[in-house]
């Protein structure tokens, strides 16, 4: 595992020069939030990390319900039961292994890793605005029809998920990168993707946090790359 630490985010990097697979810790003045659950085994490192920055994790954050982002949650809980679980009230269903997608919804079959074993129930389901510490949360889906963000308010940094990859090569969630396209095959919804991409965007965001792939201060040149590209691909 590898972290790496800027202003008040955490990046925990697990198999970083093979499947790089992040979760976040984001310092409140009190207590943590993590952002994702990472692998099954992650919640070793995970805890010794806060440890070592001597805060307790209080909240943990799902940015959507794939498996390399929820695979430590149980044992999180389990470990830790007052921590509050939150996801996004569409992705709830996909972290309890629906696949169904709901009426309106684009018709194209969810994909990726969906768990269908996990044990952990929410306590809370989260929408578009609500506020957890510091970090406000912004729907963003296409990864998958719930996904969401993370806007730190207190220094525009966004914690997007898998809304954007950096390994790669910097990309839209749906655009193939050839040297990592995990990300591009497990993408429910291009359109919505590229429609998310852009809200980020327009966050004016001072660091782009994602899934897979480092961190990027000052991102609006490559982002802005990434959805030029993304856009020829949708529209050609």
């Amino acid at each position: 595992m590898k972290i790496t630490k800027i202003n008040h985010i955490y990046q925990l990097a697990f198999l970083p020069t093979l499947f790089p697979v992040n979760c976040y810790l984001i310092e409140e003045e009190e207590y943590l939030t993590l952002i994702d659950a990472a692998l099954p085994s992650s919640y070793k490192k995970i805890l010794q990390t806060a440890e070592k920055i001597g805060k307790p994790i209080q909240q943990v954050i799902l940015t959507h319900a794939h498996s390399d982002h929820i695979g430590s949650l149980d044992k999180l809980k389990e470990l830790l039961p007052n921590v509050t679980v939150s996801i996004s009230k569409r992705d709830a269903r996909l972290l309890k292994g629906d696949k169904g997608l709901l009426q309106g919804e684009e018709n194209t079959p969810i994909r990726g890793g969906v768990p269908t074993s996990i044990q952990t129930i929410p306590d809370r389901l989260l929408v578009e605005g609500d506020q957890i510490g510091s970090l406000t949360v912004v729907e963003t889906p296409g990864h998958t029809p719930g996904s969401i963000s993370l806007l730190d308010t207190r220094t525009n940094a966004v914690i997007v998920g898998d809304a954007f990859q950096v390994r790669g090569g910097m990309a839209v969630s749906g655009v193939m990168k050839w040297r990592f396209p995990a990300p591009a095959f497990a993408t429910w919804s291009k359109g919505k993707a590229l429609e998310s991409a852009m809200k980020i965007h327009e966050l004016n965001p001072t660091l782009l946090a994602v899934g897979h792939g480092q961190m990027i201060t000052s991102p609006e040149e490559q982002m802005n790359l990434a959805i030029k590209e993304a856009e020829r691909r949708h529209n050609g």
